[in-house]
């Protein structure tokens, strides 16, 4: 993927919505520090703000050639298998071109749909159309568990897979980053701080915003539980954390040591970390930067996951 850098993308859903408030021209300087910095790969989704992340990125990119930007549909109506199919997955994409001022969507992935969606033929001959057709260029999936990734690798089509993954998520490793790699999908790693716990900012004290996801979807209130702290309960993720923090290396934070975690896992093809102002974007992108982590660094770290971790997440995705 060209220098390392490229290995760590950007995740635009904080400049969306669900994060707390972000100007437009921040946003727009955070995408412009995550560039400058070496990222290549931008993720949106055309529910983060109803479209607001989409078009503040298809506004940043229209003068800068060489970016690729990832979106995701799906999830702007009610979550029912009925609901994939072309005249919608055309509706969508149409609104999501016209959001990213682009007649070709570079990849569009389904955006974490109802697990019997991926049991359904129509839905990937669908996307097939949407490809002929030259709205998109590829597609993938966002998914919830590691079973439903597994039966998007065996379509033929897909050409990403984007799954929670980081030292509180280990479960993808024993089956789906191998079996990707077999097929030649794409992993797109997302979640990958925990939503923030893994920067190792927060303790008991810390409080979020109410239109914050980390105050009002704690238990899975307005969506899936794993999208939070990873499904993580939070005084057990700080546990886990202050256990970690011995490990990370002399000159990093929290934050990169968590992102090389991913970055060193086989497999991986980019990590979507979020960043809601420029020094953030900065500083995941060159996370890509430090050395891999010792085979010792990493025992420590499945050492903290099975003890603390494994029993609250490991069955449940």
């Amino acid at each position: 993927m060209g220098r390392d850098a490229g290995v760590i993308g950007l995740g635009a859903w904080q400049l969306g919505a669900d994060w707390g408030e972000v100007s437009e021209a921040d946003a727009h300087a955070t995408l412009q520090a995550a560039v400058d910095a070496g990222v290549t790969f931008i993720d949106t989704a055309d529910v983060y703000g109803d479209g607001r992340s989409e078009q503040i990125v298809g506004s940043f990119v229209k003068d800068r050639p060489g970016l690729t930007v990832a979106t995701k549909m799906g999830r702007r109506v009610p979550q029912e298998p009925a609901n994939y199919h072309l005249d919608n997955f055309r509706a969508w994409t149409d609104r999501s071109r016209a959001n990213l001022g682009v007649d070709t969507l570079d990849l569009v992935q389904l955006h974490c749909p109802p697990t019997p969606v991926f049991s359904s033929d129509e839905v990937f001959d669908a996307l097939d159309t949407l490809v002929q057709e030259k709205r998109i260029a590829a597609y993938g999936v966002s998914v919830e568990k590691v079973d439903e990734a597994l039966a998007a690798i065996a379509r033929p089509g897909v050409a990403s897979v984007q799954i929670i993954l980081n030292a509180f998520r280990l479960k993808p490793l024993e089956r789906v980053l191998p079996a990707a790699a077999e097929a030649g999908v794409g992993i797109i790693a997302r979640v990958p701080l925990a939503s923030g716990l893994l920067s190792g900012r927060y303790d008991e004290s810390t409080t979020f915003a109410a239109d914050d996801h980390r105050n009002y979807n704690r238990h899975g209130e307005a969506f899936d539980v794993g999208e939070t702290f990873s499904g993580v309960d939070f005084a057990t993720g700080l546990e886990a954390v202050r256990r970690l923090r011995p490990l990370v290396p002399e000159g990093a934070t929290m934050a990169q040591f968590a992102l090389r975690w991913i970055v060193d896992q086989p497999g991986v093809t980019v990590v979507i970390p979020g960043a809601r102002n420029p020094e953030q974007a900065r500083a995941n992108a060159h996370a890509a930067d430090l050395p891999p982590l010792s085979a010792e660094t990493l025992e420590k770290i499945n050492s903290v996951y099975d003890e603390l971790i494994r029993p609250q997440v490991h069955d449940k995705w």
